[in-house]
């Protein structure tokens, strides 16, 4: 089941894999369905998506979709498996990511202290994906939902972009596709909200949001210690312009060390930049891309491989070995 073609599941196949799509198996579940862990044959773990809903009349460009979706092919990815079609709402299987999602590493229960390096990397990894997706496969894809939640870790903290979905595929030879609003609260592209009209600048815009939660560590609609809920977005564009971007700083990357101030207030202009209300004022995937390169080769830089090294294996609990991952960053970027 891991050759590039794309596998067909039967039904038996899928309700055996996830003991009949028992509740101790949901991965995640949202407005759209649910995602089951399976186990299938030679104990290969795999993901199953289950959608609610699915009007019969989609089910041809529901196959031609999918067969461009598996054609995808970038490690930052979540990578299509097969389908289930032998069911009345078809099902997608995707790879496995052990690690839980963004969302829960910062925000969650079992959340944990996460060094500037690592953060740095899950964000460059994350707009490298979104950067093939909207310039370097056969038809360009919108993703449409760019969020922490949709930003997979495997066990060594690389990134992994799961949901984009299919009917964002951009027509060839065009720039954007009028859609139904829809996505999640916190994240939307205020023109789109506006015009309905999707862009890959649209994508830009949520992704700056996920920047702006890795140097804050606040939700995307978060709770203020007054207990208003904000919009972190608008808070941190006004805190920027009143130059109190401190306040809104996650203390636990301010205080790491004082050479990091120049990188954060590096990555805040970048997150702005994405914000704009204006799409056309907004970067394009691979101008962010190149900025947090370069940021990267900065803090590298000026924290010294060794002392990175070190922090990464206390704060994280893991051997220097998987450290070796995070040095692939600095590997393979350009001089």
């Amino acid at each position: 089941m891991m050759e590039n073609y794309l596998h067909v599941f039967s039904k038996k196949q899928i309700e055996t894999a996830t003991n009949d799509f028992a509740e101790s198996n949901v991965l995640g579940s949202g407005g759209q369905g649910k995602v089951y862990k399976g186990l299938f044959e030679n104990n290969q773990v795999l993901a199953i998506k289950k959608a609610k809903e699915f009007e019969e009349t989609n089910k041809e460009e529901f196959v031609n979709e999918i067969i461009l979706r598996s054609q995808i092919n970038h490690k930052n990815i979540v990578r299509l498996m097969g389908c289930c079609l032998d069911v009345k709402i078809p099902m997608l299987v995707y790879e496995f990511v052990p690690n839980g999602t963004l969302c829960e590493m910062q925000h969650g229960s079992k959340s944990r202290p996460i060094p500037l390096e690592i953060r740095l990397r899950i964000a460059l990894e994350s707009a490298e994906a979104l950067d093939y997706l909207h310039s370097y496969t056969y038809q360009s894809i919108i993703h449409g939902d760019v969020k922490s939640a949709n930003i997979l870790l495997e066990n060594d903290w690389h990134a992994k972009v799961s949901d984009f979905g299919a009917s964002n595929l951009v027509p060839i030879d065009d720039t954007q596709i009028f859609k139904v609003v829809q996505g999640t609260r916190g994240y939307l592209d205020p023109e789109y909200v506006t015009t309905s009209i999707l862009t890959k600048k649209s994508d830009v815009y949520s992704f700056g949001v996920v920047l702006l939660e890795l140097i804050t560590r606040k939700c995307a609609i978060f709770i203020n210690e007054t207990s208003e809920r904000k919009h972190l977005a608008s808070c941190f564009c006004s805190s920027v312009i009143k130059k109190q971007l401190h306040g809104l700083l996650d203390k636990e990357i301010v205080t790491q060390n004082e050479k990091v101030i120049g990188v954060l207030h590096e990555v805040s202009d970048l997150a702005v930049w994405c914000l704009n209300v204006r799409g056309e004022d907004r970067p394009t995937m691979r101008q962010v891309v190149n900025k947090l390169q370069h940021l990267v080769r900065i803090h590298f830089s000026l924290m010294g491989l060794d002392t990175v090294a070190k922090e990464t294996e206390s704060l994280l609990g893991e051997s220097t070995s998987s450290y070796s991952s995070v040095l692939e960053i600095e590997t393979r970027l350009p001089n």
